[in-house]
């Protein structure tokens, strides 16, 4: 990705919108806004922004059927957005195939850092540029052309599963800590949520095999050898 980055940010609430609009513009990004789900399938359709912020609250489509159908379509990085703190909520948005999220009302410092850190993410699993093809039982990782394949069927994932992964390929049978996997995965250098981290390990699991990555109570995850 090169150039201004541009955010799509689908968001009910008219002061909240306009706010975070003019937030993120100062800090050189392109946004274009919607004020429902629907409307904010449509322009992602048809604009294909570099990032997605979406409200979990809308009207027409929440925020957890866009990302879905966001999700189906496209690698796109989505960040939920929401005033409800309630795991539940947390959880659905990113079950949903959210990379983030962040709980209103937020610093839009924080933000931006949000928004800055999936884009890395997604370059740096772009760049990858490695020619060894990685193999764990059935689980094979051809690090140069990305691609990840069961039982020699290929598996799609998201620039964000597709890091984490990385991350335990790099440390084959390490116990990796939910600070490590939040500082490496998800640039959470200040400390972040570790539902994130658990969430997106359920969903790697459900794609490359649900005793491929090990639980160890206490402590965090480990890969299979």
């Amino acid at each position: 990705m090169s150039g201004m980055l541009h955010v799509l940010l689908v968001e009910d609430d008219a002061v909240i919108r306009e706010a975070t609009q003019l937030a993120l513009e100062r800090d050189g990004f392109k946004v274009t806004v919607a004020e429902d789900g629907v409307a904010g399938l449509a322009a992602f359709r048809s604009l294909a922004p570099d990032v997605a912020l979406l409200d979990l609250m809308l009207p027409g489509m929440n925020g957890v059927s866009l990302c879905r159908q966001i999700r189906e379509e496209s690698p796109t990085p989505v960040i939920m957005m929401s005033a409800r703190a309630d795991p539940i909520d947390v959880v659905l948005g990113l079950e949903a195939g959210a990379d983030d999220y962040v709980t209103k009302p937020f610093d839009s410092t924080v933000l931006v850092a949000r928004i800055r850190a999936v884009v890395r993410r997604m370059g740096r699993a772009e760049a990858v540029a490695d020619d060894q093809v990685v193999r764990f039982g059935d689980l094979e990782v051809h690090r140069n052309g990305l691609e990840v394949r069961v039982d020699g069927r290929p598996v799609e994932l998201t620039p964000t599963e597709l890091r984490l992964l990385l991350c335990f390929v790099d440390s084959p049978g390490s116990v990796l800590t939910r600070d490590v996997l939040l500082e490496q995965v998800w640039d959470y250098q200040w400390g972040g949520d570790s539902r994130v981290v658990d969430v997106h390990v359920q969903r790697l699991r459900a794609k490359v095999g649900q005793d491929r990555i090990e639980t160890v109570r206490g402590f965090g995850y480990k890969l299979k050898t």
